[in-house]
């Protein structure tokens, strides 16, 4: 015989809550500190309300999901109320319409603006007056339109049409003692309720009867609860003789005995169950508990079965519960919370783990949708209906794109491998292969692409550009990293450039000015003024008297541009006077030639002086002889 523990299978054994940031809470928000057991807070796909301290009455604040953080104390509420509110919900078939009952015996129903309330709301579009004490539990019917239930401290139950304002049915004399919780069924045929008598009932409101009454349902003298499961069986949390936490799970057509009965703790809250009828979780938090705890409910022994327990530092104390239709199927959210601090609202998250980036059918089955079932007037004639259900596919967003993400590093090592293998085997030049799809986390810290997309045309020098952008990009969204990338270029250019600009600077100071860009520019400015003005002296001979003042403008501008140049011009002078001296020397020589008779060593040297001539020019011309060059007769160098 093996005595290993079996381990129940599950989809949600793995379930997990997690707090959102801090700034997605909502913060500064003054918690009602009216001493009933509430959950003090609304919450459905497009507001969250919350019960607040007000002077002069009563009031309950209404925000916009997606205004968190800080909230204003000068921010407006519903405060149409005369006494404290104790309690609120929101209409399932109209996000905009939320019911308040309050100490002042009168329930109101509320039409909130679309984008929220920008100034203080004080006329209800409708009061329900009928209770002669303070009213603690409002409700809608889950499946008809404008049919309300309010129960208050006169131990009376009424059920209303909020369309005629007319009070439907008065069920009076069903409950001896305060009424703690009321719950409709699915269909909204029934309720059941809890009461202070120890005693659970279920009840047909359009018969005024009793249909099904456990007594002391828990033995303990603090409240207890019970809701209706979506198989018609009744969730309870209550206490013990002594004083533990309790919950039960009972059926409908016996009630003489719990079909599960489960102890806690020895804690003094209130137990607020939260039901989810599309994956049968029950989730429980305690009043004043930092805790949630969520069962699973199946159809064999022991029925309610443990999965697991959220825990936090601070007490809850209350609770905002989300409709299934306003979570994020795309991150397997079955469940969100609105917990309740003395000074915040902090949303809580719970999440199944999955892997695949799919819809998942089996946590999303079809459930409840914004459409009412029928209409009042057909409630009250008889008819029953079950909820209109919607599929949340329809809301169903994506995490992640799915179009082609490339590595910048598969890229270029793709490319280059297929251009080398087509060059080698054919010779003839194809198109690279598609590279595969770069995975998640290569996506978001791989540089962007910068350049051409043609990855055989990439340059050798371009991993060395990705590996100085790299670091300056990774870690930020798209947009930063491109701008960071464009920045770290030009950055990268203008040192570049500096840095040859303080090596021709240096080039010029080792040289005495030689590779200097404005003297050779304006010595071949002053040499085409110059060829200009021989043009034009036959017709106009005072156009060419600036030649020899525009040489020696040139060189003094040359001067002040170059002062490291003067070091050498004593040396340079003389070399210059040297020069002269050998041109005159020469032309003296071949003008004696003549007299003398030709030879043909003179004739030599004087083709070569005039080779030296025209060499001469050229190394004028290109600003090499202004700069001190050694010039000598070579007339092989022509």
């Amino acid at each position: 015989m093996s005595f290993r523990k079996v381990v129940r299978q599950s989809k949600f054994r793995h379930v997990f809550g997690q707090p959102v940031k801090t700034d997605q809470c909502y913060d500064d928000i003054r918690v009602s500190r009216v001493t009933w057991d509430s959950t003090f807070c609304a919450v459905n796909p497009s507001f969250v309300a919350i019960i607040v301290e007000a002077s002069g009455g009563g009031a309950f604040l209404v925000l916009p999901l997606h205004k968190t953080g800080r909230i204003d104390k000068s921010y407006p509420t519903v405060c149409g109320h005369t006494g404290p509110v104790l309690d609120i919900d929101w209409c399932p078939h109209n996000d905009s319409v939320i019911a308040s009952g309050s100490e002042d015996c009168t329930v109101m129903v509320w039409q909130i603006p679309e984008n929220g309330l920008s100034q203080p709301l004080t006329e209800p579009v409708v009061v329900l007056e009928g209770h002669s004490k303070r009213v603690g539990i409002v409700t809608w019917h889950p499946t008809a339109r404008n049919v309300l239930l309010s129960a208050g401290c006169d131990n009376v139950v009424l059920i209303w049409n909020v369309g005629t304002a007319e009070e439907l049915y008065r069920l009076d004399g069903l409950h001896p003692d305060l009424i703690y919780s009321v719950s409709w069924s699915r269909d909204g045929s029934l309720f059941c309720t809890a009461c202070k008598d120890k005693s659970v009932r279920v009840i047909d409101p359009r018969r005024g009867t009793v249909v099904a009454e456990k007594e002391r349902a828990h033995e303990g003298a603090r409240p207890m609860r019970a809701i209706f499961l979506a198989d018609g069986k009744i969730f309870t949390t209550g206490f013990s003789r002594m004083s533990e936490r309790q919950l039960a799970l009972w059926d409908t057509e016996n009630l003489e005995e719990p079909m599960g009965l489960q102890e806690l703790d020895s804690s003094n809250g209130a137990l607020l169950p939260f039901y989810d009828p599309d994956t049968n979780v029950v989730y429980v938090c305690g009043k004043g508990d930092s805790s949630i705890r969520y069962f699973e409910i199946t159809e064999e022994p022991p029925y309610i079965h443990f999965l697991n327990t959220f825990t936090s530092k601070e007490p809850q104390r209350g609770m905002g519960w989300m409709p299934k239709r306003g979570l994020d199927v795309s991150k397997c959210e079955i469940a969100r919370f609105y917990k309740l601090h003395e000074r915040k609202c902090e949303p809580i998250i719970m999440t199944v783990p999955r892997k695949s980036d799919l819809f998942q059918d089996d946590l999303y089955p079809d459930t409840a949708g914004p459409e009412a079932a029928m209409e009042a007037e057909e409630w009250v004639a008889g008819r029953t209906a079950g909820p209109v259900l919607v599929s949340l596919r329809q809301a169903y967003v994506p995490s992640k794109q799915r179009d082609l993400k490339v590595s910048r590093r598969t890229l270029l090592h793709d490319s280059r491998a297929a251009a080398t293998g087509a060059t080698g085997a054919t010779g003839a030049t194809t198109p690279p292969p598609t590279p595969p799809a770069a995975p998640a986390s290569a996506r978001f810290s791989a540089p962007p692409v910068l350049g051409s997309s043609n990855a055989t045309a990439a340059p050798r020098w371009h991993p060395v550009l990705l590996a100085l952008v790299g670091p300056a990009a990774a870690g930020d969204p798209a947009g930063a990293r491109n701008d960071r990338a464009v920045a770290a270029l030009l950055g990268l250019l203008l040192c570049l450039a500096l840095g040859l600009a303080l090596a021709w600077h240096h080039l010029c100071r080792l040289s005495a000015g030689r590779y200097h860009p404005r003297p050779l520019g304006h010595r071949a400015l002053e040499l085409l003024r110059g060829q200009w003005h021989r043009l034009r002296s036959p017709e106009d001979p005072a156009a060419a008297l600036g030649d020899g003042d525009g040489e020696v403008a040139v060189r003094d501008e040359a001067e002040e541009l170059m002062p490291w140049s003067l070091e050498r011009r004593p040396e340079q002078d003389e070399e210059d006077e040297q020069e002269e001296d050998e041109d005159e020397h020469e032309e003296d020589e071949a003008e004696a030639a003549p007299e003398g008779g030709e030879s043909p060593l003179s004739e030599g040297e004087a083709k070569g002086g005039s080779a030296e001539a025209l060499l001469s020019d050229l190394h004028a011309f290109s600003g090499t002889a202004a700069w001190g060059d050694d010039v000598r007769p070579h007339g092989t160098a022509l």
